[in-house]
């Protein structure tokens, strides 16, 4: 009995799991074609016309937000209030002059891996290292690790290995960092080499990551401890440094979302699936965060389908429970796309109320990875919700959500005021300089890479602005 019960609620849970997982990565827009299609081909399935909040199931009036859920819990400020909402209808510029919001600000451009790469580090290569380097970074697996041996690219170009060792070095001190290593223990060292040159790191982290790297992916910490006859304390140290600063699958960290300009036609948000406004149009109040829940009416399991079962004929009786079935999982992983969306986004809100409210510069450093574990679901969760969505600011900007992980966009903003400010070409140790009086330690290096990725010039090809 116990091993039938198992058998039958395994494949339940895994579609569940894999039908959320899809929803989650939608579109507003997407999404609502997905329903339409569930409707269209399951009569088990119905659309009630009426509008209920999604959340807590209130009946609400036309156009109107749920007054329960939309209602602030506390008077902190610094808490947004989150909530599915099920209208069909939105003013996408609320409170703004559509007339003086610049065009480029309801757009964003999207690049892939490859590209983001190839462009932070085309400068430093000549004619024939690009077209080696574009064919490394085109071998590279979901996770940003090379997948091919470096020697199968030095046959493939008739070049001396040692060349493609030099470019991968290149590719590896782009970001992400580590990225084109071979292994996941090369990227971490490529990644402690890096972070050395503006922070202490533990004596113990680069040993334990070359000579017991199986340990540590284990969670082996006792045996850690006794092989370097360390405390357990101590080990704890090094790996929550690790664990906190260095990946060792650079892919997974998306540093590619970023803005830039292009050749190619954008990618225009012409609908955000997210709104976000201040309540009571009052910005010392808490953040009122819509999520667009693309339905004009309730979504349901047809009653009057599951009592007609019982009276079905044999043959129609096992399609009808599959439709059933299909219909009940799908208003399912609805919700729980609702839940885990309303989740993510009370907590990037909160900590990214600076960024939504004042600009660029205040954008905290925030990685999926961590958001993961702080939520307690798999990165790839967090992955999924944050892909493809827009979200539209208080002052009616649209941007897309990966934004708000985008851990150098803080950097750069600060970098290109001091540079539109300087009153002569100021070099890349200066600048990098500057950035660490205001906080911000990065290499020079560094400074040069995000210099390239906002189209700046170096010092010796820029003038400085004139009057200033």
């Amino acid at each position: 009995m116990f091993q039938t019960h198992q058998q039958s609620l395994r494949p339940l849970t895994t579609a569940h799991l894999a039908q959320t997982m899809t929803l989650l990565s939608l579109t507003a827009d997407e999404l609502r074609e997905q329903i339409e299609s569930e409707l269209a081909s399951n009569p088990a399935l119905e659309l009630i016309e009426e509008r209920r909040c999604p959340t807590c199931h209130r009946l609400l009036a036309p156009h109107a937000m749920c007054p329960t859920c939309s209602s602030p819990r506390s008077d902190a400020a610094d808490e947004p209030i989150v909530f599915v909402s099920p209208r069909e209808d939105f003013n996408f510029s609320s409170g703004v002059n559509s007339e003086e919001m610049p065009e480029d600000n309801y757009s964003s451009t999207t690049e892939d891996l490859p590209t983001f790469v190839l462009r932070q580090i085309a400068s430093e290569l000549d004619g024939s290292e690009r077209a080696i380097a574009a064919y490394f970074l085109t071998h590279l697996d979901d996770d940003g690790l090379l997948s091919i041996p470096l020697v199968e690219i030095a046959r493939y170009f008739h070049v001396p290995l040692s060349k493609v060792e030099g470019i991968q070095r290149k590719i590896q001190h782009a970001e992400p960092y580590g990225v084109g290593s071979c292994s996941p223990q090369e990227a971490l060292l490529v990644q402690l080499d890096l972070l050395g040159e503006s922070h202490d790191i533990p004596v113990l982290a680069r040993p334990m990551i070359e000579k017991e790297m199986g340990l540590l992916s284990r969670h082996q910490y006792a045996e850690l401890a006794r092989a370097f006859k360390v405390s357990l304390r101590t080990v704890h140290q090094a790996v929550a440094f690790i664990s906190e600063n260095l990946n060792p699958f650079p892919a997974r960290s998306h540093w590619g979302d970023v803005r830039q300009s292009t050749e190619t036609p954008p990618q225009v948000y012409h609908r955000p699936d997210i709104l976000i406004s201040y309540l009571n149009d009052d910005p010392t109040k808490p953040l009122l965060i819509e999520i667009i829940m693309p339905l004009n009416g309730t979504l349901r399991v047809n009653p009057m389908f599951r009592s007609a079962i019982h009276e079905a004929e044999q043959e129609k009786k096992d399609d009808w429970k599959n439709d059933l079935e299909r219909a009940s999982l799908f208003v399912k992983c609805l919700q729980q796309r609702n839940h885990t969306i309303t989740r993510l986004m009370q907590r990037v809100a909160g900590l990214q109320r600076n960024f939504i409210c004042h600009g660029e510069k205040y954008l905290k450093p925030v990685t999926r990875a961590s958001l993961s574990v702080e939520l307690g679901v798999h990165e790839s969760t967090i992955s999924r919700a944050v892909a493809n969505k827009a979200v539209q600011l208080p002052n009616g900007r649209i941007v897309p959500l990966a934004m708000f992980f985008d851990r150098s966009l803080n950097v750069r903003k600060v970098l290109k005021e001091i540079i539109e400010k300087e009153g002569r070409s100021l070099s890349d140790t200066e600048i990098a300089d500057l950035l660490s009086q205001q906080g911000y330690q990065v290499a020079r290096r560094t400074v040069a890479k995000y210099r390239a990725m906002e189209g700046i010039l170096p010092a010796h090809l820029r003038r400085p602005t004139p009057g200033v």
